[in-house]
């Protein structure tokens, strides 16, 4: 082998992940299904977990027929006993637990996908003044406290092990306020990015730098990964407005986010935790 041709394949093999195992929560998501599909891809065996248990099984499934080893598991993570459940399956599965993708999250939707929630997605009309409590508190048990559960559980077998890697979702609403002028367009009623998920998003930057101080010299490092807007069948008004705030002139496709996934699951980010890996075609650097 050349120099050459040694120099490509070690770097190519930073991002390789044989013999890990990864679970990701929300792993049916839009997001969630292409993190497990990009782990797996990377040699990852990976647990799919999700609240929704047939979707969970759809994705594992097109997993296992692509000759990648995946597992379907059904998980609340605001639940501890289902969280420790979910854990659990992937040691039964696959004997140990190396990454941890937290990407379950309630997240407000304005595309087509998202009419017809019932969780704290329903209140887009609510203005902050009559924002409900119930579903404030709904967003916090899911979108921070179930992923101090997850992160809690996973980190068990990773400290017996001697190492492990914690991936957090965030998002640029976690960074800087909504411009609420993006959910307001004419002939409907007024529509708001909730107040929840800038707090939770926010929350998760805050958790993820407590836990990588907190496991300093454990080999475990956590990072946070903050996407923006990804397009998922919007309606033509609205990516007009988004794209204008992007530098880039566009909303992200779904599998934008992959290689700054793998990049911080794999070996290629050795030399980095308590960070805000932010891929967000330049929205936050106006």
């Amino acid at each position: 082998m050349s120099e050459l041709d040694q120099a490509v394949t070690e770097l190519a093999n930073l991002f390789r992940l044989d013999g890990r195992v990864a679970v990701v929560t929300g792993g049916a998501g839009l997001l969630g299904a292409e993190f497990c599909r990009t782990l797996a891809a990377a040699g990852a065996a990976v647990l799919v977990a999700d609240l929704d248990t047939n979707a969970a099984q759809v994705v594992a499934q097109s997993l296992t027929q692509a000759g990648w080893a995946a597992q379907a598991a059904q998980v609340d993570v605001t639940a501890p006993e289902s969280v420790r459940a979910m854990t659990g399956a992937a040691l039964s599965a696959f004997g140990r637990l190396d990454i941890l993708v937290n990407s379950a999250a309630l997240d407000p939707k304005f595309d087509p996908q998202g009419s017809g929630q019932t969780d704290a997605s329903a209140w887009l009309s609510s203005a902050f003044e009559d924002y409900p409590l119930e579903a404030w508190q709904q967003a916090i048990n899911v979108n921070l406290t179930g992923m101090f559960l997850a992160s809690q559980v996973a980190v068990q077998p990773m400290l017996q092990q001697g190492g492990g890697v914690i991936i957090n979702l965030s998002s640029i609403y976690g960074l800087a306020g909504p411009d609420q002028r993006l959910y307001q367009w004419p002939g409907q009623p007024a529509r708001y990015k909730p107040v929840y998920y800038s707090v939770t998003k926010a929350g998760v930057l805050g958790l993820t730098q407590y836990l990588a101080t907190y496991y300093a010299g454990k080999n475990i490092r956590v990072n946070a990964l903050t996407p923006g807007g990804v397009f998922n069948g919007h309606d033509e008004a609205f990516v007009q407005a988004y794209s204008a705030r992007a530098v880039l002139g566009r909303m992200a496709e779904k599998d934008e986010m992959n290689g700054a996934l793998l990049f911080l699951a794999s070996d290629a980010s050795a030399y980095m935790t308590g960070s805000n890996l932010v891929v967000d075609g330049g929205w936050t650097a106006w």
